[in-house]
Formats: C-alpha cells, sequence, structure tokens
C-alpha cells in the first residue's frame, strides 16, 4: 500500500530490528533508524545490481517532494546516467568553481603551476596575462568569451608588430582555458577555434661567423680590448667556451678543475625547469 503523510509522521524503529522501512510506489521509500531519523531513498538496479539513492529526510523532504525526486533520478537512469554519479559530480563542480571570472581562473592556474617554472618563464606568462588579456577579459565569465573576442584582442598584439608575442599570448590563453574545461568552468577549450588565424612569424637566425678569416679579425678585436680585466677574459673565453653570458658571468672557482683542464657547470644555474634546476634533468628549458 502506498505511504500516506499519517503513516511517514507515525513510522517508527521496531526494537528487533536494525532499520525499519516502509515502502511506497516505484521503489521509494522511508528509511527509520534506532535514533530516530527518517530519510527518503530509492531502491533501482544497474546491470542488475541494487543501488539506493538518497533523497533527503522527513519531514524536511515531504511525501510529495520525495516522489517528484524519484522521478526526477528515474528519468535521469532512463537517458543511461546514475544518478548517484550525476549528483557526485554536481558536489564536485560546486567545490572546484571558487570563481569563474577569466582573471580568477587565470590567477588560480598561474599559481598552481608557476613554482615549477624559471623564473624568467613565470615573468613572462604573468606579462601575458596582465598586458594582453586581463584588460579585455578579467571580469568576465570565461564560459561566456567567444573565440572572435579572444581573436580580437590577440590581433591588437599583432598590430604592434609583435607576432611571436601574439602566438606565446594565444599558448598562455590555451592553458587557461584548458583548465577552465578541466575544472568544469568553461565547456570547451575556445582557442582550439584559432588555429591557424594568426599571421605566421617568420623565425629569423642570429648572425654567426662562419669564415675563418672574419672569424680572426673577431678574436683580433677582442684581444685588443682595452676595458676592464674581468670582461676582457670573459670575452676571450666566450668564444671558446660557447657557454650562455649567464653562466660565464656566474662562473665560481669551486666549479673548475685546472689540472684537468674541466668546467663543470651546477644544474641549478643552467637553463631547464625548476626540476631540472634541482635534479640535473636535462628536458627542455622553460
Amino acid at each position: 500500500m502506498p505511504l500516506t503523510d499519517a503513516a511517514c509522521r507515525n513510522a517508527s524503529w521496531p526494537p528487533d530490528r536494525r532499520q525499519a522501512r516502509d515502502a511506497n510506489a516505484g521503489g521509494l521509500y522511508l528509511e527509520v533508524s534506532a535514533a530516530g531519523s527518517r530519510r527518503w531513498f530509492w531502491k533501482f538496479r544497474i546491470e542488475g545490481v541494487e543501488k539506493k539513492f538518497a533523497l533527503g529526510s522527513y519531514p524536511g523532504v515531504s511525501l510529495a517532494a520525495a516522489r517528484k525526486a524519484r522521478d526526477a533520478a528515474k528519468l535521469q537512469k532512463a537517458a543511461g546516467i546514475n544518478p548517484i554519479q550525476a549528483r557526485q559530480v554536481v558536489k564536485l563542480k560546486a567545490a572546484v568553481n571558487t570563481g569563474d571570472t577569466f582573471r580568477e581562473i587565470a590567477l588560480e592556474w598561474f599559481d598552481k603551476h608557476h613554482t615549477r617554472w624559471s623564473g624568467h618563464y613565470a615573468t613572462r606568462e604573468k606579462r601575458n596575462l596582465e598586458k594582453d588579456l586581463f584588460p579585455y577579459f578579467a571580469p568576465r565569465r570565461i564560459s561566456e568569451i567567444e573565440p572572435i573576442e579572444l581573436l580580437a584582442a590577440l590581433r591588437r598584439v599583432e598590430e604592434r608588430g609583435a607576432l611571436d608575442v601574439a602566438s606565446r599570448v594565444l599558448m598562455t590563453s590555451r592553458a587557461v582555458w584548458r583548465y577552465a574545461v578541466a575544472t568544469a568552468r568553461a565547456p570547451r577549450d575556445i582557442t582550439a577555434d584559432l588555429k591557424g588565424a594568426l599571421t605566421p612569424h617568420k623565425k629569423r637566425h642570429f648572425a654567426a661567423i662562419t669564415d675563418s678569416t672574419q672569424l680572426g679579425t673577431l678574436i683580433r678585436v677582442i684581444r685588443g680590448y682595452q676595458g676592464g680585466p674581468i670582461v676582457r677574459t670573459a670575452l676571450q673565453l666566450a668564444p671558446m667556451l660557447f657557454q650562455r653570458p649567464n653562466e660565464l658571468r656566474g662562473a665560481a672557482w669551486a666549479e673548475i678543475d685546472l689540472d684537468e683542464a674541466l668546467w663543470t657547470v651546477p644544474a641549478a644555474r643552467m637553463k631547464r625547469r625548476i626540476e631540472g634546476k634541482e635534479h640535473g634533468d636535462l628536458s627542455t628549458p622553460k
């Protein structure tokens, strides 16, 4: 017999049982515990396995409300959705979604990742956000920003003649949008729509001496330099050691073995990711 409001109010726990269930039609039932609590559940099966879906406590959730909640869960199941898992997803989204504006998500992404970047890379990423993205999108909900709007912001960077910077700002945007998708604050990564939309940046090679006569001229000019002894020594070492200026400038006597004619540059001073600096990893620097 279907439950009534009176039956729900008068439902009690039998002393000889751990729990009591007063069933309603369609798998809905009211469970009464020894402590006196009354909770609604809907019983259903998925792949032959019985499940129970909590619908709230009585009398906070009335009999009529429990029936409506059961019917809604039935519709989910009919559509191939497990209502228990669907509720868990909703809870996870609520726990993650601390803010949905572009600024909030971008700063959250930056804070999670910048500690493993080199100082130069972190500064560049922050500059991309503050100079070329925040002025246009900071207060906007990221889910409402359209690809054409992002393209317009990138075109403004191109108009400065900074084609390489425009590509890097797009890369920063892509990372922010992917983080937003992963944390359920954007439905998709809109930067994928901008593939091929920017003006290609034509790379240029740095000038290099490839003629032996010109190399001799450079060496003679270096040897004739009349500046301070530190700079003069650094200039003479540079074409022999082929190290970046930062490594050469930071060289310490403790790194040099004169007997073996060997200079060992510590990983912490080389151009690479933070992990590489700490552990000597030779992965591509950032």
